[in-house]
């Protein structure tokens, strides 16, 4: 859970996830949207992939990475079980 909260804690990561609910992108198709450094997109795409918040998977020479609906679904569960304790007082 830690992972996934620093995942989240990062407006570009969370502009990464946001685009990629449009479909699946390379990396350098995911830098092209950012005024920042190819390394640093890597380095949040890892972060990312650590969180298990993305997947990816090598088509020849390009990584294509997609989101991992899965977590999202863990994570809106985790959550509802606050609200699941809210409505037992």
């Amino acid at each position: 859970m830690n992972k996934l909260f620093k995942a989240l804690n990062d407006t570009t990561r969370r502009e990464i996830l946001d685009k990629l609910r449009e479909g699946d992108m390379t990396a350098g198709e995911i830098a092209d949207l950012f005024n920042i450094s190819k390394p640093s997109i890597s380095h949040h795409l890892d972060i990312l992939k650590q969180a298990e918040l993305v997947e990816s998977h090598r088509n020849g020479q390009f990584i294509h990475y997609s989101l991992n609906t899965t977590v999202m679904d863990d994570i809106i569960n985790w959550f509802l079980t606050f609200k699941s304790q809210e409505n037992k007082k």
